[in-house]
């Protein structure tokens, strides 16, 4: 993606001091303090209730001026203004993404517990410590369960920032130039967990160099001590995690749709596309599945797959892991008349942005119609997108009708859900944005 810079023309060069007084607002007060002055990044008319519904991003589009001598550098605190220049919240600068602010605290909230307000130190200690309070009071981790979220980006009020929990093992993801420059800030909160002994850092280098690191060299600035492979348990099922794996190395979003499936397995015939390490096809086993199967391009995936049998004390006679491209082995088995009771489709991203929707749009259709046509008439498909271009464009449904028709088949929705509960959402998202996961009947 082209790097967006803000025009030079829409930096104000006034110092705060002199512009005309707005009506006081808690944000303000405390920016006056600061000897080194704030800027103002002042939104366009009709921008600014979007920000104030939660949307954390606020997109260089957005932005009518910039107030302050000197202008804003990268990784500096910015207030965010009405079109009256009065503060609406304040967040993280960036002049080279194409979100050049993230939002991280209201005023309203700042009213609340100004503690908080224009402290970024603070600010992450405390939505951090409420992370861990969300998880604990859903029961994570416990004696079954020692895999989850602990902090999810937007729907913990840090956006840029993903850490997920294996065992005494903590992976913490960065895909915001901010996270990565509290680095010490970040790690100093992890470190204070209870049982967390190990720390795995995980850049997303492709958009931080859209949010204008030098990636050159993160993976030494980044090295890592952890082994490359560990063992947690999900629900009572062990797996093999490896950490130079798929992004955290663990995909425990699925976690509670993974144990759904294990109770209505019974005695079914399932089939696991896009298995990565069998978690679907692992849970299906352990419900009473009596044959399954499980296809994915990826030979280190599958190799952690049948590991995980072996961990699980599974008879490998009722379950095995194939290595073949998606849709080919699904028109293989067209060809060769197979179904199965239970089909599982879960796909890699097709979508990672919206200018790809369309493409991908296209993808989800085939080989969702494919997936239908191998599931027994009156049998169930879960079909799953990662996509958040395709599931907050609310067109998710809609493909999976279309495919429907393609494949000559009639679908009911049993089931709508999102990620797992210690996955929360952006509220701002449009409505629906969390069904990424549904259970179809297939007639």
């Amino acid at each position: 993606m082209q790097q967006l810079k803000l025009s030079a023309r829409l930096i104000k060069s006034l110092p705060l001091s002199s512009l005309p007084s707005t009506p006081s607002s808690t944000l303000q007060q405390i920016a006056s303090s600061h000897s080194k002055g704030i800027a103002k990044v002042v939104l366009k008319k009709g921008k600014t209730q979007l920000f104030k519904d939660g949307s954390p991003m606020v997109y260089s589009g957005a932005v009518d001026r910039i107030i302050g001598r000197p202008p804003p550098e990268t990784g500096d605190i910015v207030l965010v203004a009405d079109g009256t220049e009065k503060p609406i919240g304040w967040g993280l600068y960036n002049s080279v993404s194409m979100f050049c602010v993230r939002l991280m605290q209201l005023e309203e909230e700042a009213m609340r517990d100004p503690s908080c307000a224009l402290d970024m130190k603070k600010l992450l200690e405390t939505r951090t410590n409420a992370a861990i309070e969300l998880r604990r009071r859903l029961g994570l981790p416990s004696s079954h369960t020692n895999a989850y979220r602990l902090v999810n980006s937007e729907g913990d009020r840090l956006s840029g920032l993903i850490v997920d929990v294996f065992g005494d093992l903590a992976v913490i993801a960065s895909s915001a130039a901010w996270v990565e420059n509290y680095k010490p800030e970040v790690e100093a909160c992890i470190n204070r967990i209870d049982g967390i002994n190990h720390i795995n850092w995980r850049p997303s280098v492709d958009i931080l160099r859209e949010e204008g690191m030098d990636v050159l060299d993160m993976k030494e600035v980044h090295p890592s001590t952890c082994p490359e492979r560990i063992k947690v348990m999900e629900n009572g099922i062990s797996y093999a995690i490896s950490l130079v794996g798929q992004k955290t190395g663990f995909y425990a979003d699925q976690r509670e749709n993974r144990q759904f499936i294990s109770t209505i397995s019974n005695g079914q015939k399932v089939l696991d596309i896009c298995c990565y390490s069998g978690g679907f096809a692992l849970n299906a086993a352990h419900g009473g599945a009596i044959d399954i199967t499980g296809v994915d391009t990826s030979m280190p995936a599958l190799e952690l797959a049948r590991e995980n049998i072996v961990l699980n004390n599974l008879d490998p006679g009722r379950i095995s892991f194939l290595r073949e491209d998606a849709t080919q082995f699904m028109k293989g088995a067209l060809s060769r008349n197979e179904s199965w009771d239970i089909v599982i489709l879960d796909p890699p991203k097709l979508a990672p942005s919206k200018k790809v929707l369309q493409s991908a749009t296209g993808m989800y259709r085939n080989m969702n119609s494919l997936a239908m046509r191998l599931t027994k008439k009156g049998g169930l498909l879960m079909t799953c997108s990662c996509s958040g271009a395709m599931t907050q464009s609310g067109m998710f449904l809609r493909v999976l009708q279309g495919a429907a028709s393609m494949a000559g088949r009639k679908i009911s929705v049993l089931r709508g859900a999102g990620a797992a509960s210690d996955h929360p959402i952006d509220p701002s998202y449009p409505e629906g944005a969390y069904l990424s996961n549904i259970l179809l009947r297939v007639s």
